[in-house]
């Protein structure tokens, strides 16, 4: 899992080194008719940051084999996860944008839609988790399964809070 992490690293390091090299050719960015609304950013950021919290604590319920508490955490990371995605999605139709509008539409549609991808390839792999709490497949060394899929989920909240949302909401 560590090496398939620095992996999507280096694959976001690309994406983000795009993005500072295309804002360092523009005189204005981002342009005149990007208005984004950092309010309903901030408020998916934080349905993120409390998913992360969540899966945390279903992963340390799935160490104690408290299954039904475990099943309860990570359905309620996948409800905020959902969230986040839907709050962008809604972002997304009312840009006033495009990804072929100019670079900096290319560029957002790139970062966002590609994190938005591994959100739901994470809500995917929290499901299967939820699933194997349901057969008690998680148990003992097996349990380490569980573990991967929330570092999984936690790189994703990362690679969002700390590096994609203050590139594009904040960094002017």
């Amino acid at each position: 899992m560590a090496l398939f992490l620095a992996s999507e690293l280096m694959f976001f390091s690309g994406w983000f080194a795009t993005y500072y090299d295309l804002r360092g050719h523009d005189a204005v960015w981002p342009p005149a008719d990007v208005h984004l609304d950092t309010a309903e950013s901030t408020v998916a950021t934080l349905f993120l940051l409390i998913s992360s919290f969540f899966v945390w604590r279903a992963v340390k319920s799935i160490r104690k084999e408290q299954w039904a508490t475990a099943r309860g955490w990570l359905g309620a990371a996948i409800l905020c996860g959902a969230i986040f995605l839907l709050i962008g999605v809604h972002g997304w139709l009312h840009n006033g944008f495009g990804v072929d509008t100019h670079a900096y539409g290319s560029i957002f549609y790139a970062l966002t839609g590609f994190d938005a991808l591994h959100v739901v390839a994470g809500l995917i792999a929290l499901c299967y988790v939820v699933g194997g709490v349901n057969r008690s497949a998680f148990v003992g060394a097996d349990a380490a399964g569980a573990e991967a899929i929330g570092y999984y989920w936690h790189f994703v909240v990362a690679i969002w809070v700390l590096g994609i949302w203050p590139t594009i909401y904040f960094v002017r």
